[in-house]
């Protein structure tokens, strides 16, 4: 898109080519070509299309997501009601895409602005081509309505651990400030929140839950709505991107698409992929999180350089909701494991295992380093007569596997790193096939460990991992949660 320049009420602005009207034969330029635009004063004398105002409020989109004329936004924007700026700028000598923090480019030919050579952001164009002639339109965060007789429907009690930590979120939201909630695996990170979500929303604050994955939204969502009746939650995820109210369970990627919007923002898994290792999933927090809002993370597993931030107060609850210590893996050699598979074997002593298991009646839940050997390892259990099915991240039936495994009609289930986190069974034993592997890290090997001794009426769960050789990230694990069993006790908050 090409824009002019020109004057309103006195005040400089940009004009789109579609819509200027002078007598005047201007020059048009693509929108980076003003670098600076200032928020116009709002005009008491309009009236804004509340529509517009509610649709842009706290977000930041592209043309393209606005389901509004251009005549509309343009209005909307000279009467100070909506921000315009460049999808593409120059800061400090370096250019830099405004959606995402971009700095890596590519260039097309461009028919919006008639450039042979128009540049594009490479990094977000999965969610909109961000390009030099592209206006991002934003507005600011409106204030919320109180929601009427809001009031949190949960009478569980929470553990010694779960209050010290509720406590700290709502101080955090109370100052503005940023807390880690460092808790081990099934000590119940969720509850922990229900107390300060309620002040939050009781002080007509916007809330923001952001996770890594599509199915930790859909089950936070139904979880949140059942404790809170009186709140409308807005789910989004890829194919899902309007919110309609101040409190938002979303996937970190969809952030991009907000500015300055919320209140209090609350990063689940802070240390999972893919948010541990993309800049721009940080950035997109930022830019979405009011600079006065609070910020919270959740997680089991923080790395070493997360927790190396100066200003950050860490409180970290180290026993189980029910009051059990975690279970310790064991571990055990099983030989060159993976000459075995490829000659369509399995291990003896990962076949004893997994009988041993069946005959206490345990769901078998079995982690491996690759979709390959996976694949291959059900090939040979179905040959052996073995029940079983298996999940991975380019199975698009894992969600209704994983429902059947829950409900006990799949006795064992293979999988890929993708069920390391969020996934509860009742009793469930737990093994690592190929634990040597560089996929299991530290942290992937102590939240695997997790899924096991999640329920209180079955607290002591069986997790091994099975190798060709022990590595450092095991002992490390191990080391892990035998540490966060002796603080737990030392505290007196283990049974």
């Amino acid at each position: 898109m090409r824009f002019a320049s020109d004057l309103f009420n006195n005040k400089e602005i940009i004009v789109p080519e579609f819509l200027y009207q002078s007598s005047k034969l201007p020059e048009f330029f693509p929108i980076s070509h003003y670098p600076s635009l200032p928020q116009l004063p709002i005009n008491q004398r309009f009236k804004p299309n509340r529509k517009i105002i509610h649709f842009l409020s706290g977000r930041h989109l592209l043309r393209d997501e606005i389901p509004f004329s251009l005549q509309e936004l343009h209005a909307h924007y000279v009467n100070g009601y909506l921000q315009l700026e460049p999808g593409i700028q120059t800061l400090h000598g370096r250019e830099m895409c405004m959606r995402c923090g971009n700095h890596t480019f590519s260039s097309f030919s461009c028919a919006r602005c008639q450039r042979a050579s128009c540049q594009y952001c490479r990094n977000c164009i999965i969610m909109g081509k961000v390009t030099s002639c592209s206006p991002l339109y934003s507005a600011p965060s409106r204030q919320y309505e109180p929601i009427e007789n809001l009031t949190l429907q949960w009478f569980g009690k929470l553990s010694e651990g779960q209050q010290e930590a509720s406590h700290a979120v709502i101080r955090a939201i109370q100052n503005n400030h940023s807390v880690l909630i460092w808790a081990v695996c099934g000590s119940g990170k969720t509850e922990v929140l229900f107390h300060g979500l309620a002040y939050a929303l009781s002080q007509h604050k916007s809330v923001c839950i952001a996770t890594p994955r599509t199915d930790v939204v859909l089950e936070l969502a139904p979880r949140l709505q059942k404790v809170f009746p009186g709140l409308t939650v807005s789910p989004l995820y890829a194919g899902h991107s309007d919110p309609n109210s101040s409190f938002v369970i979303s996937t970190t990627h969809q952030l991009i698409r907000f500015k300055n919007c919320f209140d209090v923002m609350i990063i689940d898994e802070v240390d999972a992929f893919p948010y541990s290792v993309d800049p721009s999933l940080r950035f997109h927090v930022n830019k979405a999180r009011k600079q006065s809002g609070s910020l919270i993370y959740l997680t089991a597993t923080p790395s070493k350089s997360f927790l190396n931030q100066e200003t950050l107060n860490v409180v970290r609850i180290p026993s189980r909701y029910h009051g059990y210590p975690l279970p310790v893996p064991t571990l055990q050699w099983s030989g060159n494991w993976r000459k075995k598979i490829e000659k369509g074997q399995i291990p003896y002593t990962l076949i004893d295992w997994i009988k041993k298991q069946m005959n206490a009646q345990k769901p078998v839940l079995l982690f491996f380093p690759s979709i390959k050997i996976i694949e291959k390892v059900k090939c040979v259990f179905d040959e052996q007569r073995l029940l079983c099915e298996a999940v991975h991240s380019e199975d698009p039936n894992r969600t209704e596997k994983v429902l059947q495994f829950r409900r006990r009609e799949i006795p064992i289930l293979l999988s890929s790193t993708i069920l390391e986190r969020g996934i509860t069974i009742e009793n469930i034993a737990v093994a690592v096939v190929g634990a040597e592997d560089g996929v299991f890290t530290e942290s992937a090997l102590v939240q695997i460990a997790g899924r096991a001794g999640r329920s209180a009426s079955y607290p002591e769960g069986d997790v091994t991992f099975f190798h060709y050789g022990k590595t450092n990230a095991m002992i490390a694990a191990i080391r892990h949660i035998r540490k966060m069993n002796q603080e737990a006790e030392e505290k007196g908050w283990l049974h």
